[in-house]
């Protein structure tokens, strides 16, 4: 938690779920840029699992209100886990991921576009007649080659690993990304 709007956007997104058990909340820190449009994922882990993660590619309400509604949405809607229950709450740990605007990535082919990928660097978008996948830039960890990356977004996005057509469209986005200590 290295500053202000991390601390805000964290606290804002454990008490969002506490306040569903009716937990009290946490004093909150105030930031400006809560009252501006925002886009942000928020993931959950437990013992370095994942146990859910939900979020918005593009600003369409406020900061605030987004990752409230995502912390909300990756504790009790994620459709790959059960919702979070009180018990596991405390050895839950936040990260929120805010993302700038995603931009285009013009390619000839599946090659050229997995050469401009920047591991570790680059959210992918991947659109293909209504299917839609993405992975934020920390997948990257686990995935580091483009091509397999590449592959597994495929599949995320409903289609098959070795899937590509002409009218694939990819876009990328970064991440400012803060994490609440590891719980133990």
């Amino acid at each position: 938690m290295t500053d202000k709007l991390g601390r805000a956007l964290l606290v804002r997104a454990r008490n969002a779920i506490a306040g569903e058990f009716g937990v009290a909340p946490l004093p909150e820190p105030d930031d400006p840029a809560l009252g501006q449009p925002g886009a942000v994922f928020v993931t959950l882990t437990q013992d370095d699992e994942l146990r859910g993660c939900i979020g918005s590619l593009e600003a369409h309400r406020t900061l605030d209100a987004d990752v409230r509604s995502n912390a909300r949405a990756a504790a009790f809607r994620d459709p790959r886990f059960a919702p979070l229950a009180e018990s596991e709450l405390a050895r839950t740990r936040v990260e929120v991921s805010l993302l700038t605007p995603a931009v285009p990535i013009e390619f000839a082919d599946e090659d050229d576009a997995a050469r401009q990928l920047r591991p570790g660097i680059d959210g992918v978008i991947l659109e293909w007649r209504g299917r839609r996948g993405t992975f934020l830039p920390q997948v990257w960890a686990n995935l580091p080659e483009r091509r397999l990356f590449l592959a597994r977004l495929k599949q995320k996005a409903g289609l098959p690993a070795d899937f590509w057509a002409p009218d694939v469209k990819l876009h990328r986005y970064e991440v400012r990304k803060w994490q609440e200590p590891t719980k133990s």
